[in-house]
Parts: C-alpha cells; structure tokens; sequence
C-alpha cells in the first residue's frame, strides 16, 4: 500500500505540474481587475479558471496515465471516459430524469458530483483496467476491440457500476458533511479551527467543498464570504472562517515547501527545488495550494495531517483574536491586498504577525516530521530499479554537463548491447536501439531530458532541447557508441568500409549499419548533423538484408548540398559493438585514402 500512495504521488505531479502557471493568470487578472473593469483582467481569469475548474479531470487522466505500466496515451483516455461517465450520468438534470422528479427537488448532493474525489477514483480504475486488459486479445469477429482498444470501453462499463453505487452513496455522505458544519458553527473559535483542520483532511477527496458551503455560502445562513464582500456583519466575526487561511498560504506552506527542499536528497536538489517554488509561489501569491499539497500528501501523509493540524490552530488563533480578512478567490497576496481595503476587515495586518509565526512553526514542524518518522517527500525517494542505474554513473572530474548527461542516457538506453545509431535534430536526439521498451525511462528524464517520443520498437527520440546537438557530439567525442574512424570525402561517392550485409538503412538516409560474418555491427554515418536534412543529399543504393563487398558503392551524397546546408561532411566509421572486438589497430593516413587503403585492423575475440 506504501508504495501504491508514493506512485500515486508521483502520478499526481503531472496535473500538479500546470496549476501554479493557472493560478498566477487568475492572480494577475484578481490584481488587474482591482485596479479597473479591464477586459485583460477578465481575459486572465477566464484563462486561468479554465485550468483550475477542471481539476478533478486532470487528475482523472492525469493519474490513470502515470499509475499504468507504460504511460500509454490510452490509459488517458480510459481516465477521461472514466470520469466523464458519472459526472454526467448523476448531474442534476440526468437525475431528475432518471428518478422522473423535478430538478429543484433533486438532492444538492448531485450538484457537486464532478468533484477531486470522482476524479481521483476514476484515474485509479483507469489505471487499473489498463495494466490487467490493455493486451487481452478478443476473437477474430471482436479483434478490433482488443488490447488497448478495450480499455476505455471497459472503463465506461465499470464506472457505470460505480456511478449506481454514488447514486445510493452519495446523497448521505454530502448531507452529513452539511450536518457537520451546522454542528461546529456553535463553536465559535474552536469550531472554526475544526473546520480549518477538516477543510484540509478533505480536500484530497474533493469533499471540502461541501463543507465550504456551509461556512462561506448561504446554506445554514453564514454566507462568510458573501457578508464580508457586501460588508456586512459583525466586525472581528464576519470572515473569522476565511482569515486563518491567509498565514496558511502565504507563510506556512512556503516554508513547509522549503524543509522539503532541504531534506531532499543532494542528487535530487535541484528538481525538487523546481517543483516547490513554483508551488510555493503559487500559494503565497494566489492562495493555490494543490501544487504543493498533492506533492506530499499521498507520499508522505503524516506531514499533511501535520499540515491541517497547523491550519485549524491559525484559524482557531485568528478567530479568537477576532483578527479578520476575506477573500473573493483564495487566501493569497492578491486577496489580502483588496481585503485591507474593505471597511469590515479587522485589524488584517496583524494576520502578517500571525504568518510570520506560523512559517517558523510550519518550517521547524516539518523539518522534524520528516527526519523523525523518514517520510518520503518530493526528492526523498530511495533509489530504485527505475534510477539506480542512472545515479550510479561514474563521470570523470572534467566532465561538463553535457558529457554527463551523454553518459546517463547513454547507460539509461542499455548501452552498446542495445543501442545502434545515434543522430539528432534541431531538439531531439533521434536514436535507433534493439529494442526500445527495455530503455529505463525514469533515468532518461533524471538526466534533464524533456521528454520521449517511442516511435516503434527500434526508433526513438528523446527531447532535450536547442543544446541536443552538445549530448550528440559527446556521444561520439567520448566512443560511448563506439570506436572507429572518420574521413573527410573528396567527392560523394560512397563505399562500404567492410565485406558484410546491410542490417540497417536509416530512415533519413544519413546512416548506413553493416554487420560482418565475423559479428562486428558498423555504422556509416554520412556528415554531422544531417538527420536534418530529412535524406535530400542522399541517394542509397543498397537495401537492408544485402551482402556488400569492401569498396562497393553503398550511396552517393551531395557534397555541396550538405555544406550549403551548414552541416559537416565527414564521414564516420564506428564498431558499435565494442565487446566483440579483441584487437584493434589503426594506420594514420593524412594523405588521400584510396578504396584500397586499409586504414583499421580488427580482430574479434
């Protein structure tokens, strides 16, 4: 189950991952539209919100994408007809029809169906559907439908079973939230420090906004929100629900963001300090803390528990002290800002005071939790099966980044038992491998890859971006491909290097393998960096499976074009499968090599 929660963390980073640049457009446009009825402000909400409003989706797909085998795109799908299905099929007007009832007299429950919760179960099953069905072969009448094809259909037939469960299930468990509530309203300090604390432990399930609506809406007559907007109410009481969550968000979860940075591990420093910045400034400037929070709470959820515990004591501390402010959207800088305008807020500045205090009790509260208990928090992962091979690359002192990152991918891919040949685009290195679903993907991306595009079994691009070309070369410069030869041509007349067959014309027509009856595996590889040129210099004469004979003309390559193109023509010969070979000499040539010149010597073992 420990490892169920830390995989489901990691899967929940990817929708995570696209909140923080959300809620900084609906910040801007908060901070604009105080200032003027701009139509840029309104622009920047709508941008914004169309992002956040649909966060239970994106973690539906989101989530049945990363917790499937092989982060197929059909996963995704099955996540999206997953949660779409009872979403729709329990929406108040479906279930007004359904039970042949009036839509005003359908329960509110159904109005809050599409919730995280939803959500988050339907990427789960997604998920799960996928890794049991996603290679069943249906008979030959059904064989369209099979292996992934299946999944999403499966997907909408499960989730209708669920969806008759939440028919029955769900109207009870809103309406006890709703109960609970109105129960703790009675409380005064106490009960808006229980509901700080409940608001927190619920919102992993989607299940606080129900109990939002008691406390910030007009359904047991507190309208927290709405009073303190239209100015209304008591001073010091009215927005005692709403400004406990001010040294939250601005104070508190930034600072606990910055003791999961330093407790994370050294090699994992700098990714993780990129996941809690932008989490951390999300939360203080915008009052979004989903980024940070569904960081850790499944990972690690003793600290979220911690978390809310911190949030009912601000709330109970700022409601005792009648300390009050409000907000239209979140608990961020932009609503403080507007709040210190409203005539109703109650000494507001103090809630400063109160976030100073709670980002030392959140920074120290968390640094002690996760040395204590060894929580796993973003960037504390052990080592895996998925990383080890990667973190354990030896790098010498004079390498730079780029060699280290050669060396990591190089490794990540199987190294020379799996890969063949090595070229890249404006972005992207293009590869060919033996076998592509044998690369250890958690390793590539560890090395700062952006991203991998499996093409088929033996073609693969992996995106590094405008620097790709700095990996490629040190690829070569440092025989992680393997060790050879280079020529510079006098014409474009190109021969075979060795007596073999033809095992591999690359698609571009820039490479050319060969492999000898003795074993040996050889590239030919024309020019540098013309997988660009997508073939228009090269004409191949030969075709995969075809015995060549040393000196036999194997292409013809336009010099002129190439060098027109900005690329290098050399010609480069590589022994790609270095642990064959048993000997190896080389004779330096520096004058014109004829066809018949012998310029390595190779003996296997």
């Amino acid at each position: 189950m420990k490892n169920y929660l830390q995989r489901m963390g990691r899967s929940l980073q990817l929708p995570v991952a696209v909140l923080p640049a959300a809620a900084l457009l609906v910040g801007i446009g908060n901070w604009w539209a105080s200032a003027s009825n701009d139509i840029v402000a309104h622009f920047l909400q709508a941008g914004g919100n169309a992002v956040l409003s649909q966060l239970p989706l994106l973690f539906a797909v989101g989530l049945a994408l990363g917790m499937s085998k092989d982060k197929d795109g059909a996963a995704a799908l099955a996540g999206l007809v997953a949660f779409e299905l009872p979403t729709n099929v329990l929406k108040p007007e479906s279930v007004a029809t359904l039970l042949n009832i009036k839509v005003a007299t359908v329960n509110p429950a159904f109005g809050q169906i599409g919730n995280v919760f939803i959500g988050i179960i339907s990427g789960l099953i997604a998920a799960a559907l996928y890794n049991r069905f996603h290679e069943t072969k249906l008979p030959m009448a059904l064989s369209f439908f099979s292996g992934k094809r299946l999944v999403p259909i499966l997907a909408a037939l499960t989730m209708l079973l669920v969806s008759v469960a939440l028919l029955i299930v769900w109207p009870p468990v809103y309406d006890a939230l709703v109960t609970f509530g109105k129960f703790i309203v009675g409380l005064g300090a106490v009960g808006a420090g229980l509901y700080g604390f409940f608001n927190r432990l619920l919102i992993p399930t989607g299940l606080h906004q129900a109990l939002n609506s008691v406390f910030w809406f007009d359904v047991a007559g507190i309208n927290d929100i709405g009073k303190f907007l239209a100015h209304k109410g008591i001073k010091g009481v009215t927005g005692m629900y709403q400004a406990g969550f001010f040294p939250v968000m601005m104070f508190g979860l930034p600072a606990g963001a910055y003791a999961i940075y330093r407790n994370a591990l050294p090699e994992r420093k700098v990714e993780t300090a990129s996941l809690m910045m932008a989490g951390a400034f999300a939360s203080f400037f915008t009052g979004v803390t989903e980024p940070l929070e569904f960081s850790f709470m499944f990972v690690a959820w003793p600290l979220y528990v911690l978390h809310a515990i911190f949030t009912g004591l601000s709330l109970a501390f700022a409601a005792f002290m009648h300390w009050t402010a409000g907000f239209a959207f979140s608990a961020g800088l932009v609503d403080y800002i507007l709040s210190l305008k409203n005539p109703i807020a109650n000494q507001p500045l103090m809630l400063i005071l109160q976030g100073l205090v709670l980002a030392v009790i959140y920074y120290f509260g968390f640094d002690f939790a996760i040395k204590k208990f060894h929580l796993m928090t973003p960037g504390r992962e052990p080592v895996t099966a998925d990383d080890a091979d990667d973190l354990a690359i030896a790098t010498d002192a004079d390498d730079d980044k780029y060699t280290r990152q050669a060396k990591q991918i190089y490794a990540a891919l199987g190294g020379a038992d799996n890969l063949t040949v090595v070229d890249n685009c404006t972005t992207r290195l293009r590869l060919q491998l033996a076998d592509t679903s044998t690369i250890n993907e958690a390793a590539i991306k560890h090395s700062g890859a952006a991203g991998i595009n499996k093409l088929d079994d033996h073609n693969l691009q992996i995106i590094i971006g405008t620097e790709v070309q700095f990996v490629a070369d040190n690829t070569f410069a440092k025989k992680m491909l393997g060790d050879g030869f280079a020529i510079d041509p006098a014409d474009g007349t190109i021969t075979t290097p060795v007596d073999g067959t033809v095992s591999t014309v690359f698609p571009t027509k820039h490479a050319i393998g060969f492999k000898t009856d003795s074993g040996l595996e050889i590239l030919l590889h024309m020019g540098i960096d013309t997988v660009e040129l997508n073939g228009a210099p090269f004409e191949v004469l030969v075709q995969t499976g075809q015995p060549v004979h040393h000196g036999e003309v194997v292409a013809k390559a336009d010099l002129a074009a190439i060098k027109a193109a900005g690329k290098a023509t050399t010609m480069m010969v590589i022994i790609t499968n270095m642990d064959a070979v048993n000997l190896m000499k080389f004779k330096m040539l520096t004058n014109q090599v004829k066809v018949s010149d012998e310029i390595m010597l190779v003996t296997t073992k």
